[in-house]
């Protein structure tokens, strides 16, 4: 069905619960007829999701779930959508704040939210605990540590989690005064785009917007993503760029020492040993995955570039070279009293060098994991 006025939805997400719980409650206090929702996940170990719906007075419901299975996605897909069009129908509250539980990543429920036009996705919000912020971002802790795992399957680490819980949203709502200024600095490198906010630093004014999830997911994508070089203070994000493959029997080797770097990496890599592949970077600490995007586009026959989406392309025209196209390296790392002359070092001696590149390789160290 569809509605005269959508109703405005604004999803709240963040690993640190009274962070969380605070900018919820000034959103649903300042706009008049306001009613928030939540999945409160502490007990689905036990199989236990009670969905909680309040207002600025206070708790308007507590009720218990009988989910197919008891995860953050079929809570989202049996009962939060059903409940947002229920009350768009209703047309009785002016703002339904979705907050998410602690190691749901926003995204998946704000491009739900998004699908229907019944609901205008007003902004997406991730709450941070600025004194947590770093021991967290830096943690080699799983969310299995801190019992917080959705589903059983879930390998998540809690740096992880974070990191894309503060990269997605286009507002961050920085909370306590502790290492304050470290914390912001922290948010501004892993996500630029977003505006950082004390609390209730102008959130009514959010609800009058609208979040698109398209763009937030073309920003974040490493397959193209265009990143610079920042420092503030102990905080720096040095990118890494250069036209010439890895060699990966090198790379092999010093990967160890290039993800203990820093707190955060990502972008795309070139390897001598796979020339037509476009690689992803994302590590977070000491974890790294490393997987294939698919090809170049340099590597792609001429009809195949109709299908390429635009901003693929944009970024491609970038980082073209006459020679060898769009292939090339492009890293970013951010972390705390980084030494980016010894990170550039260490990358630069992976690189192949100009006898390696007239030879053939034997050994590729990554066939099996890629």
């Amino acid at each position: 069905m569809t509605v005269a006025t959508p109703l405005p939805v604004v999803v709240v997400s963040g690993l640190h619960r009274l962070a969380r719980r605070s900018t919820v409650d000034d959103l649903i206090t300042a706009v008049p007829g306001a009613v928030a929702l939540h999945h409160d996940m502490d007990g689905i170990g036990e199989g236990i999701v009670l969905r909680v719906t309040r207002s600025r007075w206070g708790v308007l419901d507590r009720t218990r779930l009988d989910l197919d299975h008891p995860c953050a996605t079929c809570a989202l897909r049996e009962d939060l959508l059903p409940i947002l069009l229920d009350l768009a129908e209703r047309g009785e509250h002016g703002l339904c704040v979705v907050e998410t539980w602690d190691a749901v990543e926003p995204r998946s429920v704000a491009e739900a939210v998004a699908a229907h036009e019944e609901l205008r996705l007003a902004a997406v919000v991730t709450a941070v605990d600025a004194e947590r912020l770093l021991p967290d971002l830096s943690s080699v802790d799983d969310l299995s540590d801190r019992s917080l795992t959705v589903v059983s399957e879930d390998r998540r680490s809690v740096a992880e989690v974070l990191s894309h819980q503060i990269e997605y949203p286009t507002v961050v709502t920085l909370h306590g005064e502790h290492h304050r200024n470290e914390a912001r600095s922290l948010v501004a490198h892993l996500n630029p785009a977003a505006l950082v906010v004390p609390p209730g630093g102008g959130l009514v004014a959010l609800t009058e917007g609208r979040f698109l999830p398209d763009a937030a997911a073309n920003r974040l994508n490493p397959a193209w993503a265009q990143y610079w070089d920042l420092s503030d203070d102990r905080v720096s994000t040095v990118v890494w760029t250069r036209r010439r493959p890895l060699h990966p029997v090198r790379l092999h080797e010093s990967l160890e020492r290039i993800v203990s770097t820093g707190l955060r990496g990502r972008g795309r890599i070139w390897l001598a040993s796979r020339p037509d592949t476009l690689l992803v970077w994302d590590n977070y600490n000491d974890s790294l995955v490393l997987e294939s995007a698919g090809p170049w586009l340099d590597a792609l026959p001429g009809a195949a570039l109709d299908l390429v989406s635009e901003t693929r392309r944009a970024s491609a025209d970038l980082d073209w070279d006459p020679v060898v196209g769009d292939r090339r390296q492009h890293l970013a790392f951010t972390g705390v009293d980084l030494d980016a002359a010894r990170l550039v070092e260490l990358l630069d001696s992976c690189l192949l060098t100009d006898e390696e590149a007239g030879r053939p390789l034997a050994v590729d160290p990554f066939a099996d994991a890629l």
